[in-house]
C-alpha cells in the first residue's frame, strides 16, 4: 500500500530532534533510516518502529501489533510494530520512541555482523 508523500513528509519532520532522517522508498512504503541504520516503516500512511526485546513490551502494552504487510495472518514482521497514534500529537515522546528503536535496529545489525564474522 503506498504512503502519501504528505504522511511521509509529516513523519520525517517529526523526528527531525533525533538527527537527519532519511526516507527510501521501498516496496510501497517507506523506510526510515538515520545514521545508516533503518528503525522504522512507513506503509499506507502508518509509521511501524523496529523492535527487539528491548523495546517490544513497550508496544505490546499499549496493544499495538506487528507489521502485517498483506494483512493476512500469514506474513507477519515481528520485527516491527506499529507505532501508538498518541504519539504523533507528542513530539517528544514520538522521539524517544524513535531512539529506542533506533538503538534496537543498532543492536540487531551489530548482531548480524558479529554472527557473520564469527563472533558471538
Amino acid at each position: 500500500m503506498a504512503i502519501s508523500f504528505e504522511f511521509r513528509n509529516y513523519i520525517v519532520e517529526l523526528l527531525e530532534p533525533i538527527g537527519q532522517v532519511q526516507a527510501r522508498n521501498m516496496f510501497g512504503g517507506a523506510g526510515l533510516y538515520l545514521d545508516g541504520t533503518i528503525f522504522a516503516l512507513l506503509f499506507g500512511d502508518t509509521l511501524f518502529f523496529k523492535v527487539d526485546d528491548q523495546n517490544r513490551d513497550d508496544f505490546i502494552s499499549e496493544g499495538m501489533q506487528p507489521f502485517n504487510p498483506f494483512d493476512d495472518g500469514n506474513r507477519i514482521i515481528r520485527s516491527y510494530f506499529e507505532c501508538p497514534a498518541r504519539l504523533l500529537d507528542n513530539e517528544q515522546e514520538l522521539c524517544d520512541w524513535a531512539r529506542r528503536s533506533w538503538e534496537a535496529g543498532r543492536r540487531i545489525k551489530l548482531a548480524k555482523t558479529n554472527k557473520t564474522n564469527g563472533k558471538t
